[in-house]
């Protein structure tokens, strides 16, 4: 196992980078990772998090230091290490010098340290076991496999730090560390609540777990309006389809972000909301005008810019009315550079989405999608598949002069001075006894609870279906998803005479489980039904509906919610009680149990309008609906 980094070590490696590059003077505390006291926040500011406030720390390197020190440091670096700056990669193992097969296979070495030195990457993105790297089980470990990463990057080539990189937006659908961390509300969840205090917190909080484990760049928060009910890859992960909505709460989640003590990335320029197909798996188009697209997708990527977000992510999506070449926007030039650098004027770093997606491998061969995604504009280079022939032919592009020195020189410089301004050479390591005091601390998990409980929307109740009445009764929870289904049950089983029983029908219930479902009800005095479309695929939900529809007729009192997207009603619009959780997580059930028997009163706002079934234009619920009791 490896070591703990030692105050010898993190001294050695913190000075020698930092002597690299001019820094005369740098106090041990810094050296060190350890954090100074951090500033009071501004008068009516939210606090929450506030032991690793963005841009808090001893004095900042002022601009012009800034630039004149990643000058030097990229005069003394050579050709392969200001290629190697441009890819961020994805490494298997729970340790730097753990082996894994998968890095043999992808790199040809066996420990995630040895990756970092065979191709000296500007950052790395970690995943959990989902995907497969495994790099994210507990705050200690996770503290000590970061540690470990930036010892191997200022040990070797041009001693630059990395950017450890994540995607932990909240919610249900994209995350990647797990309890103990806080699981904070999606997006949709967030917005529902109409607090931006919430939406900062809530940043806030993930930004300084992060913070606390070595990670120093979230590839949040998601910008994208979705104002198409069918997108599969969006949905809950935006904060709605109001373009003002969302450009505040992208604005204020950018600052949680900063004063959690991580980088910020607004991702998927320019615009991924209307879509009803997944750039994971192909290449969508977006048909807006660019009248359109001012209006309805740049609001809140312009708000992010003036917000100060320091990574914006391209999307792989085809926009005509911005490029009629129809090539994907991480690989258009007139999106990347013409739209986003020019005319919007953002000067912080531009990172591809990952090149190992559909949308960019579709017609773009590891050869050949990173060198397009660079000559666009973009300076970082996520995922690209087949490493070897990425970097090569990066490599080869600039030695041939197809891509020039100096277009390669403006991106390592901006790369370099992020790093600079994060402080990462002066500051590269983090406490692993900090990181697991830090991530999911009571008061962090009390916050949670909150803003989740706002987030719960009543969206229809007839006759008083709801809140449940307080006399003892069975109640049969039924639907979509076994683990939803347990932790609901064990929220309601809580209360004092409350026996439960689950019953999962799946995605797809089938006319068996239809049937088995509606004679259990019989027996119950309250059936619940966990419904989610989404997870039905083309199918969308159409036989959870019909189970519904079933469970209505009996005379158990129906209650439905929507876990992931509100929209679900649509095709049981006459049942009797509706909410929406944007979510199916352990905090959104829990939440859930305590506004269905009303010991929580429902909040929440639509951050979205749900349109009839059969006719898309006309609401059937607005934006803005929420029922109260």
């Amino acid at each position: 196992m490896q070591q703990p980094t030692s105050r010898r070590h993190v001294l050695a490696a913190a000075a020698g980078a930092a002597a690299a590059l001019g820094v005369t003077s740098t106090s041990a505390s810094a050296l060190s990772g350890a954090r100074p006291a951090t500033p009071a926040a501004p008068a009516g500011a939210p606090s929450v998090g506030r032991g690793s406030a963005y841009a808090a720390h001893a004095p900042r390197m002022s601009s012009s230091a800034v630039r004149a020190r990643a000058t030097a440091l990229l005069r003394r670096m050579s050709l392969e290490q200001k290629v190697g700056q441009l890819f961020v990669v994805e490494i298997y193992g729970q340790a730097a010098d753990t082996e894994h097969a998968r890095n043999r296979e992808l790199y040809g070495v066996a420990t995630p340290a040895q990756v970092i030195e065979k191709y000296r990457p500007g950052g790395v993105i970690y995943f959990d076991a989902r995907r497969g790297p495994d790099n994210v089980r507990e705050p200690g470990q996770i503290a000590r496999l970061s540690n470990g990463l930036q010892r191997a990057a200022l040990h070797s080539g041009a001693r630059v730090p990395l950017l450890v990189s994540i995607d932990q937006e909240g919610g249900s659908v994209v995350y990647r560390m797990l309890e103990p961390a806080t699981q904070l509300p999606g997006n949709m969840a967030l917005a529902a609540t109409r607090s931006p205090r919430d939406a900062h917190d809530s940043a806030d909080i993930i930004g300084t777990e992060l913070a606390a484990v070595g990670i120093n760049q979230n590839y949040a928060p998601v910008a994208d309006v979705n104002v198409n009910p069918a997108n599969p890859v969006i949905g809950v992960r935006s904060f709605g389809s109001d373009p003002g909505l969302c450009a505040e709460y992208v604005s204020v989640a950018v600052r949680g972000y900063h004063e959690g003590g991580v980088a910020s990335a607004a991702k998927h320029f320019p615009g991924h909301g209307d879509t009803d197909m997944d750039s994971h798996t192909g290449l969508p188009e977006i048909k807006h005008t660019r009248a359109e697209l001012d209006r309805i997708d740049l609001p809140p990527f312009r708000a992010a810019i003036r917000r100060g977000v320091d990574t914006i992510m391209t999307a792989h999506i085809v926009v005509p009315s911005l490029d009629p070449s129809r090539v994907p926007a991480t690989m258009s030039h007139p999106i990347v550079t013409g739209l986003l650098r020019e005319e919007l004027g953002f000067d912080g770093l531009i990172a591809t989405d990952a090149l190992d997606m559909g949308g960019a491998t579709g017609d773009f061969p590891p050869d050949v999608a990173p060198v397009r995604a660079f000559q666009a504009g973009c300076d970082q280079l996520v995922l690209a598949p087949k490493l070897d022939t990425a970097f090569g032919a990066v490599l080869d592009a600039v030695r041939s002069g197809k891509i020039s020195r100096e277009r390669l020189d403006s991106s390592v410089r901006r790369i370099l001075e992020h790093k600079l301004r994060r402080r990462l050479f002066t500051k590269p390591y983090v406490s692993e006894r900090r990181a697991v005091r830090t991530v999911g601390s009571k008061r962090h998990r009390a916050r949670a609870r909150e803003i989740t409980e706002r987030s719960i929307t009543l969206i229809r109740n007839e006759s008083g279906a709801l809140p449940l009445p307080d006399s003892p009764a069975t109640v049969l929870i039924t639907g979509w998803g076994a683990t939803p289904l347990s932790d609901l049950a064990r929220a309601i089983g809580e209360r004092r005479g409350r026996r439960t029983t689950t019953l999962e029908t799946g995605a797809v219930p089938t006319t068996a489980k239809i049937a088995q479902a509606v004679e259990a009800a019989r027996t119950h005095d309250v059936t619940v039904v966990l419904a989610n479309a989404a997870a039905a695929g083309k199918e969308d939900g159409a036989a959870q509906a019909e189970l519904i529809k079933a469970l209505v007729a009996t005379d158990s009192r129906v209650v439905v919610a929507g876990v992931r997207l509100p929209y679900d009603i649509r095709r049981f619009p006459d049942v009797p009680a509706y909410l929406a959780t944007y979510s199916y997580g352990t905090p959104a059930m829990t939440a859930l149990a305590r506004v269905l028997h009303g010991e929580t009163r429902p909040r929440g706002k639509l951050p979205v309008a749900i349109p009839t079934l059969d006719t898309p234009g006309r609401p059937l619920y607005p934006f803005g609906h929420g029922l109260h009791y």
